[in-house]
């Protein structure tokens, strides 16, 4: 629990004292860039220092244009160990409850983070179609297509709305196995332990190769590649 407090308060008195300043900076320079990376950084060494080791591999797989970034996901602590370590600014769809916190929401917003609210239809809907139009002028997103955290750490059916995104802008889909991060805080446990996280970038599928009535066998392909990079404890249990 100590970690936990630690790293929360960590983040908060980077977002209290040190995200103003940069969040005047982007207003003024019109990018938000030296602010997303100061995040970044603030996240690596927050890691660092509660314990938590990061190993990443298989960059050369991420093609140089805008692309969305599918991971599995598993714990409360996935974002912290996955967003900085992705080597280019990425966007994600955020539950609305994270826009609630003063001063972090405007620079999440100035870096064109998405609220959604999954139980509102229509209001998802329309987060989806900021994050295409995103996407559509260079921005890469961060997208769980579970839609939720797995309650025992294997992965689970994917959704349709990543690909939907991804057809609609016409960008490739980077697989994302993140393996580890069920280890260092189960779901249901706000307790975070020291340990290493491995994120393993898949090769990415190429959208384009896809018509939209082919949508979920887009999704079915980049489901495969996610789990042939876990290990078999994360893994979909055969179907009897």
């Amino acid at each position: 629990m100590i970690r936990t407090v630690f790293l929360i308060t960590y983040v908060g008195l980077a977002i209290a004292i040190i995200l103003p300043f940069f969040i005047l900076y982007s207003w003024i320079t019109g990018s938000p860039e030296a602010m997303y990376e100061m995040a970044m950084k603030t996240l690596r060494s927050g890691l660092r220092i509660v314990g938590v080791r990061v190993r990443v591999e298989g960059v050369e797989n991420i093609p140089d244009r805008t692309c969305i970034f599918a991971s599995n996901h598993v714990s409360n602590i996935d974002p912290v160990a996955l967003v900085p370590f992705i080597p280019r600014r990425v966007a994600i769809l955020a539950k609305k409850q994270v826009f609630r916190i003063p001063i972090l929401a405007t620079g999440m917003r100035m870096c064109q983070m998405v609220p959604v609210d999954r139980e509102d239809k229509e209001s998802a809907a329309s987060s989806v179609n900021k994050a295409i139009q995103y996407l559509r002028s260079g921005t890469s997103f961060l997208v769980y297509p579970e839609g939720t955290r797995s309650p025992d750490g294997r992965l689970r059916a994917f959704k349709s709305g990543t690909f939907v995104m991804a057809l609609e802008a016409r960008v490739p889909v980077v697989p994302v196995s993140l393996i580890g991060t069920q280890r260092l805080m189960p779901k249901g446990k706000s307790s975070l332990r020291p340990g290493e996280v491995i994120v393993r970038f898949g090769p990415a599928v190429d959208s384009t190769d896809y018509k939209f009535e082919r949508r979920e066998v887009l999704r079915e392909r980049v489901h495969d590649l996610v789990e042939a990079g876990l290990p078999d404890d994360q893994r979909p249990l055969p179907k009897s």
